[in-house]
């Protein structure tokens, strides 16, 4: 019986082309296929665990079982290639290309700019394509579901779901006409107040004028769908006949060997027997997406995988008496379509088990794994957070099991589970299938489940709940509670069932199963995953609306006896969540009339790399084709956060395969000493000071063998005590010196003045960049001189470049640093890319050999720091009327183990003490913590959020002891014009009340005030919340020179222009900016002006792209060098008026005119000394208001984002499509920010959250479903090019609206449960804090431990 040794042939097909493999090893990914073998490198590595989407695939095969080709998605970074046996697979690149023509779907993805970086963008384009493909003309719901297992950073996912609606059937409509307020059929965009778009706020150009006023022009469209080719499903490639033909053929087994594992392929139920039974320990494998995760994050190794995805018995489905049996290799989406039909054939009470199975479906990770994974590893992963375990264990599903011994059937119930991740099935058995079984008459079933996030994420409770009544009464006859999350394994609450069997369904029996629960389902203080309260309260509302459910059933069942109605304010505590379609409206002004056709600024171009970002053409950093005898590097770095080294033993590392070299300090050539404040090192030398500080490096010939290499090396440490939290630093006094303070005015005459004086503190957390793209370095050795070539993912060439030539101890004229482009950035790469740079250059200049290194999100998130946790304490003194008079306040953040730029955040955070408050009287100081993480850096916003969030939790306690509407306060202490600030600076130009007018007008802010106001009387465990919040943020680097930017520009002789500029391009489109400038300047259409990259060869010292002034001073830059080639034509064009571009270009060649130019550009008087509380920080400010509304589950914490209208100002927008998408995406980061992301560290400093798995950034389910942008008109902005204004940044805070939003729901909850005070909610406000905020019955059964009798799992940083 064992494996034939002649090597099987594995057959597959990849965009339409045959591939036949003998030696395949079975620990290669579909990914690292396409990548490296076949060179299409259009699919992305995200996250490598299924949890992003960047890698997604089309698979087709054709179904023996159902006779009929069935294509679905499929995450490549897990897809073993073993499992691609007669499989055809299409990848991006597949389905068009810019060179002959674009898709459909990449194509509108392109046009309605939801391309940004692109790093995400094949992978979705990839998933609309599939379903476009089983579905021609789809719902747009269907269009939603399908990207549930896609996540992008950049654009907020708005204009990908515009885009890809004109797709939908029920496209023509705007939907919404659902949300019953004006639909956009109506010939108008409608909104809240009466169908105005707040246009009349400022006088010209409402939309309801019918004919628009000729001052300024209105538009509402970013792109043209009539310009959109039709989708023609006859032009797609067909799927390959050899493959149809093949399917009649038997199929013999298959196996295949690798260096570490062998993969066995069987085709008959007696072969995988008979296997099991020789190999009983090997794991079966049919989506591979649990083993794979376990082999590449978890270390196991499997030596046999056995694959049953061919054996007939193991994909049957069959109807049986007592419910339906599903084969084990069924996967979970054919598992959802069985019951699907199931529940729509039979009558209802025979599918409440189905009903709940779906419902928990619908949550359960995202297509791309649903489509593939198995129903039978769900059940024998055995996890204890398993979403379908506990539905199967209440409903009593029973398993078939099959071994040589023969076939036994057991029951799912307590006895299951043995342990953690450990079944009663024995080593030689194989689970079969599962038979689910029908529900009876008087037999009701509810599942639920909570996590961070809707949709594909693990849940922190689920549950499957279960009562049967005795014929025609609402008496208990049989009782089944399931939990998972509470227990090592999925747990029954079995006393608790025993005590309720035989009693009546009433208020009674509900008090008596809480109390019952709150003693069984109990939690150790320091249980694994931590948020014990939070979970054991989930048990207990899990079952309160169980109860409900199943009282408004029974009352509709008319049983005998009669149970009292549910209130009708309790009602919607049993509505499933429900989702509205997207509705949106984005208002920009029109170009001025008479503007040239050709000039392009103020138009919404399309992003310039969009299409080949869509068509998997363009090139990121990892996707450049390999060196010839390139190696790869992997990192090793510390376990422990602080720790003397005492020996590291690389010997084990070399038996690895393909090994080269171990890389650490003494390699060095040059100074191991690097860093912005020289404080840290390239390698770790005596003493680690953070988890993941890097101590070496593996070179090898492959990833995986410097992977595995790495995973060798053995350190020995001494162990040294952390210090980890904010806290902790506070109590040892562990600071970086350099503590800033801006005062002003008399703070204590200030508070004697007062007529309240409050105190408080709040938390904000930090937050992981999860830019798509990890950091990537490529760096090429010339062979000559200490010349190196680093292609890096960095926003910083300059340190870059000067940190590698310092490590290799070569001057900087050696070093050039290249940047095409970064898939996503967002601060994470302007300093901390250089950590991984300053290695691999290193490595190369030791080997003499090009050395690339793309870290795995694993690495990238435990190395590269984040966003720094804020502790804010303050004291604000204020009059009865809400005006504020003195405020004193100190901020604390978490710098990590080095300075990197946290003195520069810190300031800033200072600087934006105020948000838009007028205060006249300020103590303030800021203290940057030094810890042992990772060193905390540069993060979209830069600490001004940090400083405003702060501002905006005491202005809400201020308006909350006044007894006053916020909005009213917040208007009252509102800057003016001419006012100054609290560190001296003027406001000019001040537009921000006209931003909060319009806002409050186009949101309908009091109308839809009334009616939250009244949705919160009626319902008790549902609140809804709104709230108004202004930002302002001040413009350019806080180090005043590096307000400097550098242009060059050649013209070629056939008056094509090629431009370079300082700054680099992340997805926030500067390149496609600077080609309008320079398009507009040269008075030349843009198609005629290219940007290749960004490279310290042509403009030198540039600083990095941040602090949203990149556009600003690259743009007058450009200017610069574009008016010297003007001047220099001037003569020419003086004795040629006539003449075409290309006649005066040629002209001026044929005259020995220089035709190339350099241009630079400072921000002028701009500086700023703490000391003196003098000079000017900011060259200018940015403007805007957000008004959100939620809505919050009570007994939940689960929240949705019902409607968010934004007025921004950005100065007169030089490209609105690109301004508005910032806008977007920044306020999508903040919801992220504020409401969802959270890193979660253990005591000692190790961080858990290291991939998409635990840490949840929002997807396209998260963003508000009525979407409204507002570019401010008529606010021409003299400070910058163009009269633009920045915009990166300054959006980002407005998503402080949705966590006071979420703020004012709970005090309405609080306030049913007689709770009037003001209560402290820390960011970000996850589930977890919005349910322990609303204060009831439930959560008062569950009372915390004290702190400090027990040691938490994981700590507050």
């Amino acid at each position: 019986m064992a494996p034939n040794q002649a090597g099987d042939e594995l057959v597959f097909f990849v965009n339409g082309k045959k591939v036949v493999e003998k030696d395949v090893d079975p620990e290669t990914t579909l990914l690292t296929y396409l990548r490296r073998k076949l060179g299409l490198c259009g699919t992305k590595l995200g996250c490598g665990e299924g949890g992003c989407g960047a890698c997604t695939v089309m698979i087709s095969k054709y179904d023996p079982f159902r006779k009929k080709i069935l294509h679905h998605t499929a995450n490549a970074c897990l897809f073993p290639v073993c499992a691609l046996h007669h499989v055809a697979v299409t990848t991006v690149e597949g389905i068009g290309n810019t060179k002959s023509r674009l898709h459909p779907a990449q194509e509108r993805i392109a046009k309605s700019h939801g391309s940004q970086c692109g790093f995400c963008t094949p992978g979705i384009v990839m998933s609309m394509y599939t379903l476009l493909r089983n579905n021609p003309e789809p719902h747009m719901e269907d269009i939603e579901d399908a990207f549930q297992g896609n996540l992008c950073r950049c654009t907020g996912y708005r204009p990908i779901l515009e885009g890809y609606r004109t797709f939908a059937k029920d496209m023509n409509c705007c939907g919404k006409v659902a949300n019953g307020t004006g639909c956009c059929r109506s010939g108008k965009e409608n909104t809240m107040n009466g169908g105005c778009c707040g246009g009349k706020a400022n006088g010209p150009g409402c939309c309801m004028n019918g004919k628009e006023d000729s001052v300024t022009m209105t538009s509402s469209s970013l792109f043209n769908s009539s310009e959109f080719q039709p989708l023609d499903p006859t032009q797609e490639p067909i799927f390959p006949p050899e493959l149809m033909t093949q399917s009649n053929k038997q199929l013999k087994q298959m196996c295949f060997k690798g260096e570490r594992v062998m993969w066995i392929q069987p085709t008959t139920l007696s072969e995988l027997v008979a296997l099991k039974s020789q190999y009983p320990n090997a794991k079966l494998v049919v989506g591979n997406t649990e083993v794979g995760i376990e082999m590449r994050l978890k270390n196991f190794l499997y030596p046999v995988i056995i694959a049953p995805a061919w054996i007939p018995e193991m994909n049957a489905v069959q109807h049986t008496e007592t419910g339906v049996t599903i084969g084990a290799a069924c996967t979970l989406k054919s598992v959802e379509e069985v019951m699907r039909k199931a529940v729509a054939d039979l009558p209802p009470y025979k599918t409440e088990i189905f009903q709940a199975v779906l419902e928990q479906l619908r949550w359960f990770a995202g297509p791309q794994i649903r489509n593939v994974a198995a129903i039978g590893g769900n059940i024998m992963t055995a996890s204890p957070i398993s979403d379908l375990n506990p539905v199967l264990m209440a409903s009593g599903s029973k398993l078939t099991l099959i071994s040589k011994e023969g076939k036994r059937t057991v029951t799912m119930d307590e006895k299951f589970f043995t342990g953690y991740r450990k079944t009663i099935v024995k080593p030689e058995e194989i689970l079969l299938s599962v038979e689910i079984p029908y529900s009876k008459k008087g037999e009701y079933f509810s599942a639920f489940k909570q996590a961070s996030r809707r949709e594909d994420d693990i849940a922190i409770v689920t549950c499957g709940l279960r009562v049967l009544f005795q014929d025609g009464t609402s008496r208990v006859q049989d009782i089944k509670l399931s939990y998972g999350g509470m227990a090592p394994t999925t747990v029954l609450a079995l006393k608790t069932c025993k005590e309720l069997t035989g009693r009546d369904w009433n208020e009674k029996l509900l008090q008596d199963a809480c109390r019952l629960l709150s003693a069984e389902m109990d939690l150790s203080p320091s249980a694994p995953g931590g948020m014990v309260d939070f979970r054991r309260t989930l048990t207990l509302s899990f079952f309160f609306k169980f109860y409900l459910t199943v009282l408004q059933k029974l009352s509709k069942s008319g049983a005998k006896t009669v149970c009292e109605p549910v209130p009708s304010n309790y009602i919607s505590a049993t509505e499933l969540f429900h989702k509205d379609p997207i509705a949106n409206a984005q208002l920009f002004q029109e170009v001025p009339k008479g503007q040239a056709v050709e000039d392009m600024v103020g138009r919404p171009l399309v992003h310039v790399s969009a299409a080949k970002q869509a068509s998997g053409e363009a090139v990121y950093c990892d996707d450049i084709p390999h060196h010839e005898n390139e190696l790869y590097l992997t990192l090793v770095t510390s376990t422990k956060a602080h720790a003397k080294i005492l020996s590291i033993d690389a010997s084990e590392a070399q038996s690895v395969p393909g090994f080269v070299c171990f890389v650490s300090a003494k390699d060095v050539p040059g100074s191991n000493v690097t860093g912005i404040a020289n404080d840290e090192t390239v390698f770790a030398e005596d003493v680690v000071t953070c988890v993941g500080h890097i101590i070496g490096a593996v070179l090898a010939d492959t990833q995986e063998h410097s992977r595995r290499a790495a995973k060798a090396v053995k350190i020995k440490y001494e162990e040294l005590e952390p210090i980890v939290t904010i806290q902790e630093a506070i109590e040892k006094k562990s600071f970086f010196k350099d503590i800033k303070r801006i005062n002003k005015g008399d703070v204590k005459k200030g508070f004697e003045e007062s007529d309240h004086i409050l105190e408080g503190e709040m938390y904000i957390g930090g937050q992981e960049h999860f830019y798509l793209e990890t950091h990537c370095t490529l760096a090429v050795p010339k062979g000559e001189d200490g010349e190196m070539e680093l292609f890096v993912s960095t926003q910083n060439p300059m340190k870059t470049q000067e940190f590698a030539a310092n490590a290799l101890g070569v001057p900087s004229n050696r070093v050039v640093v290249r940047v095409k482009r970064m898939g996503g950035g967002f601060g994470g790469k302007e300093t901390r890319s250089t950590i991984l740079t300053s290695v691999v250059a290193v490595a190369a200049f030791k080997t003499g050999r090009a050395v690339r290194c793309m870290l795995d999100r694993d690495e990238d998130m435990l190395v590269s720091g984040g966003r720094h946790p804020f502790l804010g304490r303050y004291k604000v003194g204020f009059m009865k009327n809400g005006k504020v008079k003195s405020l004193e306040v100190s901020y604390y953040s978490n710098g990590g183990n080095s300075v990197d730029l946290s003195h520069g955040v810190m300031d800033r955070a200072l600087l934006h003490l105020d948000n838009s408050y007028n205060i006249p009287n300020v103590s303030s100081v800021g203290i940057v913590c030094k810890t042992n993480l990772p060193s905390n850096t540069a993060f979209r916003g830069f600490g001004g959020p940090q400083g405003m969030m702060i501002a905006e939790c005491w202005m809400s306690d201020v308006a909350r002891k006044c007894g006053l509407p916020p909005e009213e306060v917040r208007k009252l202490n509102l800057y003016h014009e001419g006012d100054t600030t609290h560190f001296n600076q003027k406001l000019e130009g001040f537009t921000l009340q006209r931003c909060w007018d319009e806002c409050l007008s186009s949101s309908g802010y009091h109308a839809r005030k009334k009616l939250i106001e009244e949705f919160n009387k009626q319902n008790r465990w549902k609140k809804r919340g709104m709230s108004i919040i202004p930002t302002k943020f001040g413009i350019s680097f806080t180090v005043p020179f590096l307000n400097q930017a550098g242009a060059l520009l050649h013209v070629y002789t056939d008056g094509s222009v090629l431009l370079t500029h300082g700054g680099t391009e992340m997805g926030q489109g500067l390149h496609t900016k600077m080609i309008q400038v320079a398009s507009r300047a040269l008075g030349v259409p843009t198609s005629k002006i290219y940007i290749s990259e960004t490279s310290t060869n042509t403009v030198p010292n540039t600083s990095p792209t941040a602090a949203s002034v990149s556009a600003d001073i690259n743009g007058m830059a450009v200017y610069n060098a574009c008016q010297t080639i003007l001047k220099r034509l001037e003569p020419i064009k003086q004795s040629n008026p006539k003449g075409s571009w290309e006649d005066w270009i040629k002209t001026a060649y044929e005259s020995c005119v220089s035709l190339s130019a350099t241009g630079f550009y400072r921000i002028p008087e701009v500086g700023y000394n703490f000391e003196k509380n003098e000079g000017k920080p900011f060259s200018y400010f940015s403007y805007g208001v957000a008004c959100s509304e939620v809505e919050i589950d009570c007994l939940t914490g689960d929240h949705k984002n019902i409607r968010t209208d934004i007025v921004m100002d950005v100065g007169t927008s030089l490209n609105p499509a690109i301004d508005i998408g910032q806008i977007e995406g920044a306020f999508v980061q903040g919801i992220g920010l504020f409401t969802m992301e959270e890193l979660r560290y253990s005591p000692e400093g190790n961080l858990y959250t290291r991939g998409p798995g635990m840490y949840k950034i929002p997807a396209f389910g998260d963003i508000p479903t009525e979407f409204n942008v507002s570019l401010l008109r008529d606010c021409p902005n003299s400070k910058a090019v163009y009269s633009s204004k920045a915009v990166g940044e300054p959006p980002l805070f407005l998503s402080a609206s949705v966590f006071y939003a979420i703020k004012d729901a709970i005090y309405s909850a609080r306030k049913d449960s007689g709770l009037t005070e003001s209560f402290r909610l820390d960011s970000p406000a996850t589930p977890e804090r919005i349910r322990n905020a609303c204060v009831d019955i439930f959560t008062k059964m569950c009372p915390s431990a004290e702190p400090g009798t027990f040691k938490p799992w994981c700590v507050r940083v």
